[in-house]
């Protein structure tokens, strides 16, 4: 007689068993679907901040491409006041300097 209690004892620690394995490979594959599930959210997620990314940038490239043109005009605007202001320079102090070259050249010392 208590070989049958054994064997019901041992049938009913192999049904346990047999649940705990299902309980296990169900947590299992419900972790697995949960981590695919992250990593999709998170490739979702970085797709969406790499574009928002690449749009600011290309707003702030498209602001300074259109600064970097008037800066070009405003620097030849610069330079061109400046080779004027030289030229009127250098027009007004030319004869001070042919004088002095002249002066130098022509005296003879001893």
């Amino acid at each position: 007689m208590e070989s049958t209690g054994d064997h019901g004892g041992i049938q009913l620690l192999l049904a346990a068993e047999h649940e705990a394995q299902h309980i296990v490979n169900a947590a299992r594959t419900a972790k697995m679907a949960r981590l695919k599930q992250a990593k999709e959210e998170a490739e979702t997620e970085v797709a969406e901040y790499k574009t928002s990314t690449e749009h600011g940038f290309q707003m702030k490239l498209e602001a300074t491409s259109g600064d970097s043109g008037a800066n070009v005009k405003r620097l030849e605007e610069e330079t061109d006041a400046k080779i004027e202001q030289l030229k009127n320079e250098a027009s007004r102090i030319s004869r001070d300097v042919v004088d002095m070259l002249l002066k130098h050249v022509t005296t003879v010392k001893n």
